[in-house]
């Protein structure tokens, strides 16, 4: 590395920063994978010496094979480079695809891990599986990112979401899909999405002094689980000690959901924040405590300090013990208005797919399926 820096400055630098040279990522595919590797290029890869660590650059571009005879609709990869160290580890995953018997797809991953400057050099990053969603809803895979479920409710909202579009596209034509793309561009503006962190409580970042909040719920009549009552104590941005209850009012047991919020500052405007994950073991008829000893952290926007005046919450994701999920129907999100500016991963695509290409992309797409 060249520095105009002289002297101890120079030495430091070079000492601070020092080049290691390419990575060669290792890719660990399991014997029954259900994709093939075709091709890599990791050419604008590399790994230096940053202080006591080891940061890698990985620019990796892959191409997959469906090896299986079902079509790909999801994939998972991991990628590790120290299994302990903290951004030692990432993931990537593909939804939204139709990849038939013996077709190719490329993979691209771009991500900065990190690994110990002891013994880093050299050691290889490994890329692996965690898992495939095919279009019967079936999954290969060892899932320990809980790629299955995610890839899942994925692929249940696009299938949701296409038939409305389809719906819109046989009442209508193109104008009716172009109308409704524009109304969710238009909701994505007037609505800006925040995001949400959960931690433990106690470790709060403002001064602010706290107050109650009751927290209201917007309920969908196909919701296997009803939020009950629920309160926080607020601070800034902050809903610290959250008291929240669920009931299952389904006649299957519940493994796992999500509930998402809506927040409203003090000067009224609204929010659409993140879902919350929660797992649990709750049968038919039974109630739980969900978020004990947490805080919910709201990030404000840049400019935007967020003060929150009030909280809307709503089950986004419901996963059954037998492993099948529930989402909202179309239907459920028809009930409140403030759930239709919560745009699925299908709307944001369809709505990519219209600014690069203009509606007759988006229909081009929609008759894919």
């Amino acid at each position: 590395m060249r520095s105009k820096v002289a002297g101890l400055g120079a030495c430091f630098l070079a000492s601070a920063v020092l080049a290691i040279g390419a990575v060669l990522p290792k890719i660990q595919l399991p014997a029954n994978s259900p994709v093939s590797l075709l091709g890599t290029d990791y050419s604008d890869s590399n790994e230096t010496a940053r202080g006591g660590a080891m940061v890698v650059d990985l620019h990796a571009a892959l191409t997959l094979v469906n090896s299986d005879q079902r079509r790909i609709r999801g994939i998972t990869l991991v990628v590790t480079a120290q299994e302990v160290t903290p951004g030692g580890r990432g993931s990537v995953t593909l939804a939204n695809l139709d990849v038939g018997p013996k077709e190719s797809f490329p993979v691209r991953i771009d991500m900065r891990l990190l690994k110990p400057l002891q013994g880093g050099s050299g050691v290889p990053v490994l890329i692996g599986l965690d898992g495939v969603l095919f279009d019967d809803l079936s999954f290969v895979g060892p899932d320990k990112l809980g790629s299955k479920r995610m890839l899942t409710v994925n692929e249940l909202e696009a299938r949701r979401d296409r038939k409305y579009f389809k719906a819109l596209f046989a009442e209508g034509g193109a104008q009716k899909i172009q109308n409704e793309i524009l109304g969710i561009i238009q909701r994505q503006t007037q609505n800006p999405g925040v995001d949400v962190q959960m931690v433990r409580a106690g470790r709060s970042t403002n001064l602010d002094s706290e107050r109650p909040v009751r927290f209201a719920f917007l309920n969908m009549p196909d919701s296997p689980i009803q939020p009950l009552e629920g309160s926080a104590r607020v601070a800034g941005n902050e809903a610290r000690s959250p008291q929240l209850e669920v009931k299952n009012r389904s006649d299957r047991s519940v493994r796992y959901l999500e509930i998402g919020w809506i927040l409203q500052d003090h000067q009224g405007r609204e929010y659409v924040a993140g879902s919350v994950p929660a797992e649990l073991n709750l049968g038919p008829g039974q109630t739980s405590p969900l978020l004990n000893d947490t805080t919910l952290r709201f990030p404000s926007r840049p400019g935007q300090p967020l003060a929150i005046d009030g909280m809307t919450g709503f089950v986004s994701t419901v996963e059954y013990s037998d492993g099948n999920v529930w989402i909202p129907t179309r239907a459920d999100l028809a009930t409140d208005p403030r759930l239709r500016a919560i745009p699925s991963g299908e709307e944001q695509r369809l709505v990519q797919i219209y600014r690069k290409g203009g509606i007759n992309a988006v229909v081009g797409e929609l008759k894919k399926f």
